[in-house]
């Protein structure tokens, strides 16, 4: 609200010497009128007396204020909206911020969405792992899941829920990094690709509540879960596969191919990320949907409604099979 109102700038055009700025009018808000509340009282966001300050923040809280803009900033440069962090000199370092993620899958190298499909299924085990393994890409790529996530959660982790709209919405409870949980959308293609696997594995087509059984299954009869080494082998057979026929191609294909050798499951979170962010999904909502960590201290002030998140992400994040 200061960028916009006392500079007329957005977020993307600040620059460091803004920012000193800012240092020196979170001690004293001025105009007083504009920014604090009368008399300091508390009023609703909708009441036309509600002001962003109640009086001058204190020393502590103009550091709590510093250290939340920091971690934003650096949270947008790493999502490629800010080339650089403003307020990096503040902090008298010398690194320079991080680059936007290279580690995914782009369109020219998507090759393995092709792959999956042309994988042999002349047996039984043969259309069992292929199935299977359209499934994990399909949990990898539309759920951007960590590949831990894939070994420790399971089926009873999906859940329908109706919106405002009336529409029946399915979502995955995910039980993430550092035990924190979080809601995917399970979207149309994602539960529609769930029923096929499940068909595949003989079990009804949606899963029960607290059902107990992995999200992904070995091969036979087995209803054990798969460590996270035995997936992190299997998605790299698949991509080892995919760079074997993007060689065949001939030699201008041959530096991709090698690319696409050192892929591994988190290329594909990052390409979920990457591509969510593409095709202008929020930032918020892509935050929401991987369970970023490194904006847990503000998440608390960039609430986005789940419903809308939901649509969003179903009708802009695609695989596309």
């Amino acid at each position: 609200m200061w960028s916009l109102l006392h500079l007329g700038k957005p977020l993307s055009s600040l620059s460091h010497k803004d920012l000193l700025l800012y240092q020196h009018f979170l001690p004293h808000p001025q105009p007083v009128a504009q920014w604090t509340s009368n008399g300091g009282r508390k009023h609703p966001r909708a009441d036309p007396r509600w002001r962003p300050f109640y009086g001058p923040l204190s020393a502590t809280s103009q550091r709590q204020a510093w250290v939340i803009l920091n971690v934003m900033f650096a949270w947008l440069v790493q999502a490629g909206y800010l080339a650089g962090n403003p307020l990096s000199l503040s902090r008298q370092r010398t690194r320079r911020a991080k680059p936007r993620v290279t580690h995914y899958l782009s369109p020219a190298l998507w090759l393995v969405k092709k792959w999956i499909p042309s994988m042999p299924h002349e047996t039984d085990r043969e259309r069992e792992h292929a199935v299977r393994m359209r499934w994990l890409f399909t949990l990898l790529y539309l759920g951007g899941l960590r590949i831990t996530e894939v070994a420790t959660n399971t089926m009873g982790g999906f859940f329908c829920r109706r919106d405002a709209n009336g529409v029946d919405r399915w979502w995955l409870e995910v039980l993430g990094k550092g035990d924190r949980e979080r809601l995917v959308p399970a979207t149309a293609e994602m539960m529609a690709e769930l029923v096929t696997y499940r068909h595949q594995q003989g079990l009804p087509p949606l899963p029960l509540p607290h059902e107990d059984t992995p999200l992904i299954l070995p091969i036979g009869q087995s209803r054990k879960p798969l460590t996270r080494a035995a997936l992190h082998l299997i998605v790299k057979q698949v991509f080892s596969g995919a760079a074997q026929a993007l060689r065949a191609r001939g030699d201008e294909y041959m530096q991709p191919a090698d690319q696409l050798e050192l892929a591994s499951a988190h290329w594909l979170r990052h390409s979920a990320g990457s591509n969510m962010a593409d095709q202008q999904v929020d930032l918020r909502l892509v935050r929401d949907n991987l369970g970023h960590a490194s904006l847990t201290t503000t998440s608390q002030y960039l609430h986005a409604d789940d419903d809308r998140r939901h649509k969003e992400t179903d009708e802009k994040h695609r695989i596309g099979w």
